[in-house]
């Protein structure tokens, strides 16, 4: 799942304040609708010239925010207006559906008390739908009718290229590839491509964690001191224990920002990072919140290599992909050629252009995420899992099944998000970033999986792991 975005919008994004859309001088009982209204027109609208433009008269100190706007409507494809929840005249609240998913958002614009009635805020959150539109399951078989419809609309527009596949019970019922691999060469896409996969390595890296705790290796219970003695910040290693780094409540913060940007190249290794993040403190007690951190994943590929005598690459490659049989998997650097691995491709701030993601990889992918695999090979993973080829059943529960709660409203297992969808949980993990975008989504009540890779911007691959599960038979 992309889990940032998805963060983001269930805080809040305050799209802009203060802002005046001219509803009139005269007092008026609708004036929070009015503006909501004059809102979501400007919004859908994505003229960049003509938002830009709005800004400027009604909030000058706000005009920066253009490209961001225009990037959120971008990956939502505007919002479609579902119905009215509050109407009092300071105070506006409607449900919306984003038009490129099943997504549903409560949107809450708040304004002044007197005319001209400036916006104080407008925030999106996102919220289950309402019984009435709810989405009733189907047939097998029409489910794989409308998701080859909406794969092909999507590949047709420009807004999904990659590969989807679907089992039942270990058996693949539906699979198919779209769009461009390479759009220079004109190579297309097949089900042998690779697709760079993101945080859904965080998987694997669980897995790993979990094998060695199962062979007596490690407890998760341990803090970080007794595998990484030489951590730089004593502290941290003292108070953080393997399972605060496998649930992201570990305080460990992230990687990425311009410390990254700056040396991504030179990062070759797990340890690298150690080395340049490891002096860090805690952003809170351990234990005491959720919070995404790829650092966390990070460290426990270290830890992996620690507690394994292997390298953190080697390690999962014969004691993950090998046992599953994922033969298109792995991680080997982006300066060697990797038969297969298609191009991502991604749209910079303001632009509606793709272009080559080359100049945000890191050197190579890591524990917290990075690498690629097909969607055949996901299918592969969760079969194995599935059939306790990877974990014993005691393991395999512990890391599959949620232990703190996140803001999605799902919870947070070990490297998988354990979700209960209305009446449906399915467990999995997604994977997010410039150029990239991948889900995979186990039901261990039906059978089913789904796996969906793209080598385009998040939410191309999301958006359609998400409607077909919203349609999958419950048994």
């Amino acid at each position: 799942m992309n889990i940032i975005r998805k963060i983001g919008m269930l805080l809040g994004i305050t799209l802009w304040a203060t802002v005046t859309l001219g509803v009139g001088q005269e007092s008026d009982a609708r004036a929070a609708e009015k503006q909501f209204q004059a809102w979501l027109a400007a919004f859908n609208g994505g003229d960049r010239a003509v938002l830009q433009e709005f800004l400027r008269k009604n909030s000058p100190d706000r005009v920066e925010d253009v490209d961001g706007l225009l990037r959120f409507r971008e990956m939502t494809g505007g919002f479609e207006f579902k119905k009215t929840e509050e109407n009092a005249p300071t105070r506006y609240v409607a449900l919306l559906k984003e038009k490129d998913s099943d997504t549903f958002v409560r949107a809450t614009v708040e304004v002044e008390e007197t005319e001209p009635y400036k916006i104080k805020s407008v925030q999106v959150l996102m919220t289950p739908p309402t019984p009435e539109f709810q989405i009733v399951p189907m047939r097998e078989q029409d489910v794989i009718v409308a998701v080859k419809k909406l794969a092909a609309e999507r590949a047709a527009s420009d807004k999904f290229s990659g590969a989807v596949a679907i089992s039942k019970d270990g058996e693949t019922i539906f699979q198919q590839a779209y769009g461009l691999a390479d759009r220079d060469k004109k190579i297309p896409n097949t089900l042998q491509t690779r697709f760079r996969m993101g945080s859904m390595n965080k998987m694997f890296t669980a897995t790993a964690i979990l094998q060695l705790a199962q062979a007596g290796k490690l407890k998760l219970t341990d803090p970080m001191v007794k595998y990484l003695p030489n951590y730089p910040n004593k502290d941290v290693a003292a108070k953080v224990t393997i399972h605060h780094l496998l649930t992201h409540t570990g305080g460990t913060g992230d990687i990425f920002g311009p410390e990254f940007d700056e040396r991504r190249l030179d990062l070759k290794s797990l340890r690298d990072y150690v080395k340049l993040y490891g002096q860090r403190g805690l952003q809170f007690d351990p234990g005491s919140k959720w919070e995404y951190s790829n650092y966390g994943f990070l460290l426990l590929g270290v830890i992996v290599e620690s507690a394994s005598g292997q390298g953190y690459y080697e390690y999962v490659q014969e004691h993950v992909f090998m046992p599953a049989g994922m033969s298109l998997s792995g991680s080997l650097p982006e300066d060697q050629a990797v038969p297969g691995r298609s191009t991502g491709y991604m749209k910079s701030e303001g632009s509606r252009d793709w272009k080559s993601n080359t100049e945000t990889l890191p050197y190579r992918g890591t524990s917290a995420g990075g690498g690629y695999t097909t969607v055949g090979d996901l299918l592969k993973f969760a079969n194995a899992l599935s059939a306790y080829k990877l974990l014993d059943k005691k393991h395999t529960e512990l890391l599959t099944t949620g232990h703190v709660d996140t803001p999605m409203g799902s919870r947070y297992a070990y490297g998988f998000m354990d979700n209960l969808h209305e009446r449906t949980r399915w467990i999995g993990h997604g994977g997010g970033a410039p150029g990239m975008n991948g889900d995979l989504r186990i039901f261990p009540e039906s059978g089913y999986v789904v796996a969906v890779l793209s080598n385009l911007d998040p939410p191309a691959a999301e958006s359609i792991a998400t409607y077909v599960s919203n349609r999958l038979p419950e048994k």
